[in-house]
């Protein structure tokens, strides 16, 4: 094949050319979605207990190059060596507890008995899964719906993020070694047109799409030209609210842990923080000393805390929201220059604590993939609910308090994903993970996973005719 366009994967940590990769081309994208349908055929006849044997070995074959799989996860997009090990732990924990699962979460729905008749509910895979997946948690995104639609019986086309392709290639070896029939996942690096023709193929019967708001629309126009489902994890502008009754230093550790984790580049990072009067003065001091601390510099350093982001670009725009908020009234807690990596021009940005902080500022109302948070005072658990529920996202909400009846009140009146009290930022594989508003819709993880990943197919036989 003629490849006429390469994509090029510059590294965050030294702006050097990391990774290339030939473009697919029209004929390659087409030889691999023919072979996705012909591997369907005899991989949805394959029974779940084979299916979780050879998933089962690829969790083995992914845990036995944790330490490759880490050293590139920071060379693609930052992440600080220290963190980099626990992507893998935490995707492995994903892709078991799937696996675990699957059997009871594909199980026939027995309706109960009728004499004379035989009935019940039975999942069956819905066929191609077009996964397109993020770099900012390249494996933990991806095993979310590469892991349970393998399981449901699916076969898997995996589009990665330009800037983490590895992930994608991580994955197709370790299901090649694990015994992985040939056809029921493949890789493509492709570009954003051809990712849209993809879309709209008829070989594809569903997408998984995890990135940006505009993202998510483009996704969802694609695949509006016919009648298939799409899964949309987007973005976040997520709250928290620490009640008056809270746990002052564990609040404090938790929040700044974050809103600062992976620099700030999470869908799920928390960013408005709005704290009762009572505590507001001690908790401010305490977040913003705590925030001081962060070591930002080279990320291969086992010493660096905070890493850069992705690229100069997402620097700059970030830097351009704390600017704007400043100039709407914020105040910034911290000066850029005590963190002597964070440099113009450069994807290395110094965390920011806003001060001072309403509703009409971008840290506030926009997500901003960056190390940044704003923390606002109330008077109030309503006041508390009303500005948490003020925003286009709901992806996930949390509240520190030692009251389990008022976390969980308030908690049924945010209108978010998943609601958290004394922690954030996890995913429990158990739970589902969903989002509302701009967040987008969908769900994966849990048994409620599986059935976006399955269509519902009723038997209704009458045992006797006479």
């Amino acid at each position: 094949m003629i490849h006429s366009n390469i994509q090029k994967t510059v590294s965050p940590v030294d702006g050097r050319v990391y990774v290339e990769r030939p473009l697919a081309t029209s004929e390659e994208i087409n030889e691999t979605l023919s072979k996705a349908r012909h591997a369907f055929v005899e991989w949805r006849n394959t029974s779940i207990a084979e299916r979780t044997s050879i998933l089962t070995r690829f969790c083995d074959e992914f845990e036995s190059r944790r330490d490759k799989i880490a050293e590139e996860l920071t060379w693609q997009m930052g992440r600080p060596a220290r963190y980099a090990p626990n992507e893998v732990r935490g995707t492995l924990e994903r892709a078991r507890h799937m696996i675990a699962i699957a059997p009871q979460a594909l199980e026939d729905l027995d309706v109960g008995p009728r004499e004379n008749f035989r009935r019940f509910v039975r999942r069956e895979p819905l066929g191609l899964v077009f996964t397109v997946a993020a770099w900012n948690y390249p494996y933990l995104i991806a095993v979310n719906s590469v892991v349970p639609a393998l399981m449901a019986g699916n076969v898997v086309v995996l589009k990665h993020s330009a800037q983490t392709p590895l992930a994608a290639e991580r994955f197709a070896e370790c299901l090649t070694a694990a015994g992985l029939p040939q056809g029921v996942f493949q890789v493509l690096h492709a570009s954003h047109d051809d990712t849209d023709r993809i879309i709209r193929d008829p070989r594809v019967d569903f997408v998984a799409f995890t990135g940006s708001v505009a993202g998510g629309r483009a996704v969802q126009r694609a695949a509006a030209t016919r009648f298939i489902g799409v899964g949309l994890e987007l973005g976040g502008c997520d709250p928290v609210y620490v009640r008056h009754d809270a746990n002052l230093a564990h609040a404090i550790e938790n929040i700044v842990d974050g809103a600062y984790f992976n620099s700030g580049q999470s869908c799920c990072g928390l960013q408005r923080v709005y704290v009762h009067h009572g505590l507001y003065q001690k908790f401010t001091e305490g977040f913003v000393e705590l925030t001081r601390q962060y070591n930002l510099g080279d990320p291969t350093d086992a010493a660096t805390t905070l890493g850069p982001l992705v690229r100069t670009a997402a620097a700059d725009g970030v830097r351009a929201q704390i600017q704007a908020s400043i100039a709407a009234g914020a105040t910034g807690a911290l000066h850029e220059s005590s963190f002597l990596a964070s440099r113009a021009g450069t994807p290395y940005v110094a965390p920011q604590v806003l001060l001072n902080v309403d509703h009409r500022m971008p840290v506030m109302r926009e997500e901003i993939f960056g190390p940044v948070a704003g923390i606002m005072k109330v008077s109030s658990d309503d006041e508390a609910v009303d500005l948490m529920n003020d925003s286009d996202f709901g992806l996930t909400a949390a509240i520190w308090t030692e009251d389990e009846d008022a976390a969980l009140r308030l908690g049924q009146r945010v209108n978010t994903g998943t609601w958290f009290m004394n922690r954030c930022d996890y995913l429990d594989p158990a739970l589902a993970w969903v989002g509302v508003k701009d967040s987008g819709r969908g769900c994966t993880l849990s048994v409620v996973g599986y059935e976006h990943l399955t269509r519902p197919k009723s038997f209704h036989m009458r045992l006797k005719t006479s």
